[in-house]
């Protein structure tokens, strides 16, 4: 029983280590391939944020138009001019939701994991990671993932720097700290799932939701809300992907925020949501693991 408990903590501190500040200052000499340099904030982008809201929403719109079918509540409350957006899209619809009643199906046409990778051209998930006791990894599952390219969004409840975090924040390895001090916390278990689900509820209005809290379950909308289980490099597996901060912009679509697997702690318009992108840093072929880089030394 003690050598069970014994292999069972050292399972859990080979997981957690790297999110703890002491053993990190004591061990980045040892592991330098693990720091990655930015000299000035504002250089530590990837690609711009125009890029990156394209390519989101480019996603976002391919799954709000493959659930088509389950929107009619959100477009009964949307202004005019994005009505006509959808109008032709509505009569095609129209035929096709005639023809999925006379076969009995309801359901979307395609998975969001198809969504994207016809969107983008490939498709990533959470698996077993290649790493001994790294618990889940995410994985390029189908397709091809070009340099510079957006690979998946990192989830969770986002909380300024003067709110409260410490209970949510006990044994969590997955709370994200920005650049600004913004942390986002991205674990989908206990308290912090308790605190998203809230938050979501919170600033829903009518139909039109404002966050996507399916990355909390296993049917998820959004396939790109796994970035918080991307494992980090060492010297044997170097980053293939880095983290970049987007905050979105206030004339984000309001009918495509449903796919935003982040919400504000609190509610404040003067603030913007901060969302947390990977992007790679090469080109990452089907069936490679992500890996991502947990220190950022600012200079």
């Amino acid at each position: 029983m003690p050598g069970r408990l014994l292999r069972g903590l050292r399972q859990r501190w080979r997981r957690y280590k790297y999110r703890f500040v002491p053993w990190i200052a004591l061990n980045l000499s040892h592991n330098p391939r693990t720091l990655r340099y930015v000299p000035e904030e504002s250089k530590d982008k990837v690609l711009s944020d125009e890029e990156v809201l394209g390519t989101l929403l480019k996603v976002f719109q391919a799954l709000f138009l493959n659930d088509f079918n389950k929107q009619s509540d959100i477009l009964t409350v949307l202004p005019e001019p994005v009505k006509l957006k959808y109008q032709d899209f509505l009569a095609v619809q129209h035929q096709r939701v005639k023809l999925l009643e006379n076969r009995h199906q309801h359901q979307s046409i395609f998975k969001p994991e198809e969504v994207l990778y016809k969107t983008l051209g490939f498709s990533v998930a959470q698996a077993t990671s290649s790493l001994i006791s790294a618990g889940k990894g995410v994985f390029v599952t189908k397709g091809f993932v070009p340099k510079g390219a957006v690979v998946s969004m990192y989830p969770g409840t986002v909380y300024q720097k003067y709110e409260p975090v410490f209970f949510q924040s006990i044994g969590n390895p997955f709370i994200f700290r920005c650049l600004d001090g913004v942390l986002i916390d991205g674990n989908d278990k206990g308290i912090s799932k308790v605190v998203y689900r809230s938050c979501n509820g919170r600033d829903q209005l009518g139909p039109l939701k404002m966050s996507d809290s399916t990355w909390l379950t296993s049917e998820m909308r959004n396939p790109l809300a796994v970035g918080q289980y991307v494992n980090n490099c060492s010297n044997d597996r170097a980053a293939n992907v880095c983290y970049q901060e987007f905050d979105v912009p206030a004339a984000f679509p309001v009918e495509l925020r449903q796919y935003l697997p982040n919400i504000a702690y609190s509610y404040d318009k003067q603030s913007p949501l901060r969302c947390v992108i990977l992007v790679t840093l090469r080109d990452i072929k089907q069936g490679e693991e992500l890996f991502s880089n947990y220190y950022t030394i600012v200079s």
